[in-house]
């Protein structure tokens, strides 16, 4: 695993880019910048083994190195289930192909793995028991994101749970600033440098754009699920858990 230094010389003029520089450095990215990422990643993994039913797919949507999809596939404990990974980064695809090769070679796991390089707003889903957007739907822009969940929950047997992982804003103006101040707290004991930390912002605004848990657990009941709560927060990164 490289070390994330790419703000260390990237001025942040370009927009982020899910691109073969951040696609080496990825895992140290998330480990470093996301508070509550391995958390996340762990329950994916126990929610696999209570939710998945036999004979039924899994979608990882923007599914970068596989993390989520290989917590899947571990976790899984019914026969004939498939996984589909889905990301539009070929970078991201290549390096998730080969992951997911190596625990085939070294694992032997029964459940398949289909790792597909597309837009995920441009995925057909049926008989889904579970369904993950881990920090992928604040990517796509807020007008079409209602589309896409409903387009899940469509897709998904009654009973099939979503876990949607972002990060969010809070109402509180107030609250807002401490959240993102002790976020950049947690990036600098991670040794990120102030002006890393800035650029990276910069290349982030306008590509990664967050809104509030309640507008996410609105647009999540109007899309026709069930019931929704969050059931991890760190700062301003929630993990909310949604049922069709």
């Amino acid at each position: 695993m490289s070390d994330d230094r790419i703000y260390t010389t990237d001025d942040g003029d370009e927009p982020f880019r899910f691109n073969e520089n951040v696609a080496r450095v990825f895992p140290d990215m998330l480990r470093r910048s996301i508070p509550g990422y391995a958390a996340s990643i762990e329950a994916i993994g126990s929610l696999a083994a209570r939710y998945v039913r036999a004979g039924t797919t899994c979608y990882d949507l923007g599914c970068s190195l596989g993390a989520a999809t290989l917590a899947m596939r571990q976790g899984i404990r019914e026969p004939a289930c498939r996984i589909v990974a889905v990301d539009s980064s070929p970078a991201m695809i290549e390096r998730c192909r080969e992951i997911v090769a190596e625990d085939d070679r070294l694992n032997g796991r029964e459940t398949e793995v289909d790792v597909v390089e597309r837009d995920i707003r441009d995925i057909s889903f049926a008989n889904a028991s579970m369904v993950v957007l881990n920090y992928t739907l604040q990517f796509i822009e807020p007008a079409g994101r209602r589309e896409l969940l409903q387009s899940i929950c469509a897709g998904l047997n009654d009973g099939g749970i979503l876990v949607l992982s972002e990060k969010v804003i809070d109402e509180n103006a107030g609250m807002e600033a401490l959240l993102v101040d002790l976020h950049h707290e947690h990036k600098r004991r991670n040794y990120y440098s102030s002006l890393e930390i800035a650029r990276k912002r910069a290349a982030l605004e306008n590509v990664l754009i967050p809104e509030t848990v309640a507008t996410h657990r609105a647009r999540l009941a109007g899309a026709g699920f069930s019931h929704s709560a969050v059931w991890l927060r760190y700062f301003n990164f929630v993990s909310i858990i949604a049922i069709r």
